[in-house]
């Protein structure tokens, strides 16, 4: 394991309104590793991926990002730090085929038009380095492809503009045995060829399957983030819920605002 984070937040504060859905957030993401970012619904989880990727700026704290203190104030700015998020709706358009949908919007082009060749190229290099070989051709539609399938093409989407990091959110909702195996092994081997992968998922068994670290948010507030060697499948349901687990978590005077009530409920305005 690296001993340096590529990412590492510190003290990230963000609020909307009299809201305050994140709040001292501290967050790592190592090299070669695969962080398990989890919580309950309303944790605050898509509101941090969000603020790592730009969509949301944050009110206070600190981003480093390769040892060097960076400003992220959009997902362009993001895309140029290697950073991509591989969102639960995969973003993928049915009627384009793989190519296509692995270039949109940042295509090729020779002269005046699209160099199909070179984007075909790059794209069977892409999922030849992920060893994907359940594709049959790069020329079927996405709308032809199960569901294992399109999360590959959304993972190999992402990894082909020289990613550093990438975010993964619930890859294999929804997706049946086979298929979710077939997602975790990808997960696994973006991590073996170097890349800082997190992984949201309310599945313990896919979290205990191929991550390295996990990261336990809990209304708001990073409440651990240790190797997943050091930690018990029931210590991360009771970070989930409860906030602490033992000598893990929140203290008794950290886990309320101070006046005895526990923090607002992020789940307020729809965030989570």
């Amino acid at each position: 394991m690296s001993a340096t984070p590529l990412l590492e937040l510190r003290g990230i504060d963000k609020s909307f309104g009299p809201v305050q859905v994140l709040r001292d957030v501290a967050f790592a993401a190592y090299p070669g590793e695969v962080t398990a970012l989890v919580g309950d619904n309303g944790a605050g989880k898509s509101t941090l991926v969000k603020c790592i990727s730009g969509i949301y700026p944050t009110d206070a704290g600190q981003f480093v990002f390769d040892g060097r203190p960076v400003n992220i104030h959009s997902p362009r700015d993001a895309a140029a730090l290697g950073i991509e998020v591989v969102y639960q709706d995969l973003a993928l358009c049915d009627n384009l085929d793989i190519v296509q949908n692995m270039f949109l919007g940042r295509e090729k082009r020779s002269g005046i038009v699209l160099d199909e060749p070179t984007m075909e190229q790059m794209a069977a290099e892409t999922l030849a380095g992920l060893s994907v070989r359940t594709v049959k051709s790069l020329r079927q539609h996405v709308s032809s492809l199960s569901g294992g399938q399109r999360q590959t093409v959304a993972i190999a989407k992402a990894v082909l503009w020289n990613s550093r990091l990438v975010i993964l959110d619930e890859p294999t909702a929804a997706l049946g045995v086979a298929q979710t195996a077939q997602v975790l092994e990808l997960v696994r081997r973006l991590a073996d060829n170097g890349l800082a992968v997190v992984l949201i998922s309310h599945n313990m068994n896919d979290v205990f399957a191929v991550s390295d670290r996990i990261a336990a948010l809990y209304l708001g507030q990073m409440v651990a983030q240790v190797k997943t060697t050091d930690i018990t499948h029931a210590q991360v349901v009771e970070l989930i819920t409860a906030g602490r687990s033992g000598g893990l978590g929140l203290t008794g005077e950290s886990a309320t605002n101070g006046n005895g009530a526990a923090p607002a409920d992020s789940t307020t305005g729809g965030v989570s």
